[in-house]
């Protein structure tokens, strides 16, 4: 009864659960036995067989969480199975399996932070961090720091600076020996030197960026005991634009870096981090990433190029995989390296994969 319920909600918050999963082999008194933490999310599994009240059982149960303002979800499985059978059916697997990933993407983010470095870019509503939205809804802390603690934590070195050479010494051989031909007219163009000295700001930034996210046990040792704490924040975003990047490098490559499944560090889990503290967009990648555990690519649509457009331009009528046109996505920032195509799954085909499946090879 209700004493057990009691008992078993205090196991849980002990050993940190974060979503339940009700099977009963019997009626089990619906509202004496329930989980009653409004926090929790919630399913019942209604098994589905003639000596069990699975349907019934079911039916009373989300009804008692209805009337009490519990949202809980139903599962029941198609076919009628025997009462010793242990065999999960496969229509119930997927169900099971649904419910406990999302389920447990919205315990991951509870109480953690969103972690807005400047203020709104551009005027982009979606730069207008909302913290009613992320406490009332997700259960999420806003942070929001002045992005001049990046200037200072570069100019009064408050990094790890045995790891700033490290990652310079990874963004040498892999980004700054592919760099890009520079376009702009001559009298704007940045000498080698000034390139150089922008390549290694930029590295900084991600070092900054990262630490303000998460913390850093290295800082303490430093000295700086609160700086070394971080924000506690599952992801985050950076204005950039336009008071920052009118004169200072952009958080292009920190961002790319900070989205991506691998850095100089090697393999490791995606942070997630939006272009222009675009929170809503933020949001939305951290949404895919919990629950998919791959990265997530920042990109704007800018154009969808129909089949008629392509061949007016192009004079080329297009087939195959272009036979219905294309959207054209051009990059405003954290575009992640896991979506270059390098990554591929056992079939040969093109995927993002979660880090912890991610080899060698398709880093290098």
């Amino acid at each position: 009864g209700v004493k057990e319920a009691a008992l078993c909600a205090e196991k849980f918050k002990k050993e940190g659960v974060g979503l339940t999963l009700s099977v009963t082999p019997c009626w089990c008194y619906g509202s004496e036995t329930i989980d009653m933490d409004p926090l929790m999310p919630k399913a019942v599994w209604g098994f589905n067989g003639t000596e069990r009240p699975g349907a019934v059982y079911l039916s009373a149960a989300l009804a008692v969480h209805n009337q009490k303002g519990l949202p809980a979800f139903g599962i029941y499985g198609k076919n009628v199975q025997d009462v010793g059978d242990g065999a999960i059916p496969d229509d119930v697997k997927e169900k099971l399996l649904r419910f406990a990933r999302a389920g447990l993407a919205v315990a991951i983010m509870r109480g953690k932070s969103y972690l807005a470095i400047g203020s709104v870019s551009m005027g982009i509503g979606g730069s207008m961090v909302n913290p009613d939205f992320l406490q009332d809804y997700l259960g999420m802390r806003t942070e929001q720091v002045d992005a001049s603690e990046v200037l200072r934590r570069i100019q009064l070195e408050i990094y790890d600076k045995e790891e700033f050479e490290k990652a310079l010494a990874w963004t040498k051989e892999n980004c700054m020996s592919r760099e890009g031909e520079d376009f702009n007219p001559e009298h704007l163009k940045h000498s080698r030197e000034q390139k150089d000295k922008d390549w290694e700001f930029v590295v900084k930034m991600t070092l900054v960026m990262r630490d303000l996210m998460i913390g850093n046990s290295k800082l303490d040792e430093m000295g700086f005991g609160e700086e070394a704490l971080g924000h506690n924040a599952i992801a985050g975003g950076f204005q950039g634009q336009r008071q920052w990047t009118d004169f200072l490098p952009d958080g292009d490559f920190s961002e790319a870096i900070l989205n991506s499944s691998f850095d100089w560090n090697g393999k490791r889990e995606a942070f997630t981090f939006a272009t222009e503290d675009d929170h809503l967009n933020g949001i939305s990648m951290l949404f895919n990433h919990l629950l998919t555990n791959t990265s997530q690519m920042f990109a704007d649509v800018r154009t969808y190029w129909s089949p008629e457009a392509i061949e007016r331009v192009s004079g080329w009528k297009p087939d195959g995989l272009l036979k219905d046109g294309a959207i054209h996505l051009i990059n405003s920032g954290s575009c992640t390296l896991d979506g270059t195509g390098q990554q591929s799954d056992k079939d040969g085909n093109p995927v993002m994969k979660p880090f912890w499946e991610i080899t060698d090879e398709e880093v290098s």
